[in-house]
C-alpha cells in the first residue's frame, strides 16, 4: 500500500538508534502510524515537533504491518511557541487528545480542518477563549456534543444574571451559554476551561477507562 498525504505530527516514540515510530493525523487517511528511518539525522530531527505539518509518503508491503514513512516539512508550527509556555502546552495537549480519541486509519476531514483552525486561533489575543470552543467542537466531531443550556437555570446574584447547574449549583460562565457574551474576567475563562475538562473526564474518558492527559492538567495550572 502506498499513498501521499499531508498531516500533523501527534507523537514520536524512539524505535531504535536511528528510527522512530510516528503518529500523524492526515487529511485523507485520518490517524496513521509508521516508522521514520533516519529520524535522528540533522535534516529531519530539527522539524520533528508535535504539531508541525508534513508532506507524508507512506509505504507498507502488508496492511497488517507497520508502514514506512518519509516526510518533508510543510508548515513549521510549534517552534513559534517555544518561548510561550501556555501556548506550547496547549499545542502538546491538543496533539495528545487528538491522538487519544481518534480512530486509526479513519478519514475525518472535520478534525483535520479543526487542526488547521487550531494554529490560526493560537495567534489571536483571545486564543484561550477560542480554544475552549475549539475543544468542544472537537468532542462534537467524535460524537460527544453538549449544549450547556440544557443543564442550567438562570438566577440573579448581586443584580447579575448567572447560570447554574440545577443538580450541583455549579455556576457555568455566561459565555458558555451565549457565545455573544464576552467573558468579563480571567476567572470566568479559567472556570470555563475547567468545566470543559470536567465534561471530558466524566463523560468521555471515564467511560473508556482513560486518564485525563497530564498536558491538560499542566495547561490548567499555567492559566490560573
Amino acid at each position: 500500500m502506498r499513498w501521499q498525504d499531508k498531516g500533523y505530527l501527534l507523537s514520536l516514540i524512539k524505535y531504535n538508534e536511528n528510527s522512530a515510530i510516528a503518529n500523524f493525523f492526515t487529511k485523507d487517511n485520518g490517524k496513521v502510524s509508521g516508522i521514520i528511518f533516519g529520524s535522528t539525522s540533522k535534516k529531519i530531527k530539527n522539524y520533528l515537533f508535535k504539531g508541525n505539518k508534513f508532506h507524508i509518503n507512506f509505504n507498507s508491503k502488508q496492511e497488517t504491518k507497520l508502514g514506512h514513512i518519509k516526510i518533508e516539512i510543510d508548515c513549521v508550527n510549534t517552534p513559534k511557541y517555544l518561548d510561550n509556555k501556555k501556548k506550547l502546552f496547549c499545542v502538546i495537549y491538543t496533539m495528545n487528545i487528538v491522538e487519544l480519541l481518534t480512530v486509526e486509519n479513519q478519514e475525518n476531514l472535520n478534525i483535520y480542518q479543526l487542526l488547521n483552525d487550531f494554529f490560526v486561533l493560537l495567534d489571536n489575543n483571545d486564543w484561550l477563549i477560542n480554544f475552549i470552543f475549539w475543544e468542544l467542537n472537537f468532542y462534537k466531531c467524535i460524537g460527544y456534543d453538549i449544549d450547556f443550556k440544557n443543564y442550567v437555570k438562570k438566577i440573579i446574584i448581586d443584580g447579575e444574571e448567572k447560570f447554574i447547574v440545577e443538580s450541583t449549583n455549579k455556576i457555568i460562565p455566561n459565555f458558555l451559554i451565549n457565545i455573544d457574551i464576552y467573558p468579563s474576567n480571567k476567572k470566568d475563562i479559567v472556570n470555563g476551561f475547567n468545566i470543559v475538562g470536567d465534561f471530558l473526564e466524566k463523560t468521555i474518558l471515564k467511560s473508556n477507562n482513560i486518564s485525563i492527559p497530564l498536558s491538560r492538567i499542566e495547561l490548567g495550572n499555567l492559566i490560573k
